[in-house]
């Protein structure tokens, strides 16, 4: 195990896999790594400060999300994504999401629920810059955990949780963009999106509530597939805000970001 600096902030073993696969993941979508290229488990240890173990355990989840190879003789390859990969990741989102949010129609709390449309309608008046993209993401991921916690089914639940990782990369990376090219329409698309869902749960209707969560997730198609065109232009975006947020919220070190519990 590779040693870490005396005053490194202990965190668990699970938030330390996910925080791994969360950093390659960005690295992958921002196109600092690239499709062919070789995810030596020696090199990330030594990285991120860690023993080999989360790290394997990292590379095949990262296998089991379709983004890394496990090849005899080769170990860990980035696989390429293309458009067609992201379809098929909406698709799986799509049905997930809509089940879920159908069973939440019918157990969400309202005072949770209100709390979050309070809030929604709070961020669309305010004025869209950086701070307000970071809002949208803290209200994105708590409306879609509310309605993952609130399905009704243990084991549809269990698998949202198991995706989280990669649909949140998807979004982080996608706003990363948008905020280089100082674009900001999507923040009110996103709020009416949302408000639309939050309405439906308030009235307690759950085919109102799938049909406002298919109309999200559909338009999250358009830009998801700027990833994959990222990922074929010339250069990549080299933001680093959603690797700096993923080692910060557990406490792992990584060149260039400095990083506490």
């Amino acid at each position: 195990m590779h040693d870490r600096p005396a005053n490194a902030i202990p965190f668990d073993h699970g938030r330390r896999r996910q925080t791994v696969v969360q950093v390659i993941l960005t690295d992958i979508f921002h196109g600092r790594l690239r499709a062919g290229q070789r995810l030596v488990t020696e090199a990330l240890a030594g990285r991120f400060g860690v023993s080999h173990t989360p790290i394997r355990e990292a590379l095949i989840e990262l296998h089991g999300m379709g983004v890394v190879d496990l090849l005899p003789n080769r170990g860990a390859v980035v696989r390429a994504v293309t458009p067609r990969d992201v379809r098929e990741v909406c698709q799986v989102r799509k049905l997930l999401e809509c089940e879920a949010v159908r069973g939440a129609a019918r157990r969400a709390d309202r005072r949770q629920v209100e709390a979050l449309d309070a809030a929604i309608r709070q961020l669309a008046a305010a004025p869209a810059d950086p701070a307000a993209v970071a809002r949208a993401r803290e209200l994105d991921s708590r409306l879609h955990e509310l309605i993952r916690e609130s399905c009704g089914n243990a084991f549809l639940a269990a698998e949202l949780a198991r995706l989280r990782i990669l649909f949140r990369t998807f979004r982080d990376v996608t706003w990363d963009l948008e905020l280089a090219r100082h674009d900001f329409h999507r923040l009110a698309v996103e709020a009416r999106e949302h408000l639309a869902i939050t309405e439906a749960l308030l009235a307690a209707d759950p085919k109102s509530a799938t049909r406002a969560m298919a109309a999200h997730i559909r338009s999250g198609v358009t830009y998801w597939t700027r990833v994959t065109a990222n990922l074929t232009g010339s250069a990549a975006v080299t933001s680093s805000a959603a690797t700096s947020a993923a080692a910060t919220s557990a406490g792992v070190t990584v060149p260039g970001v400095t990083a506490r519990a």
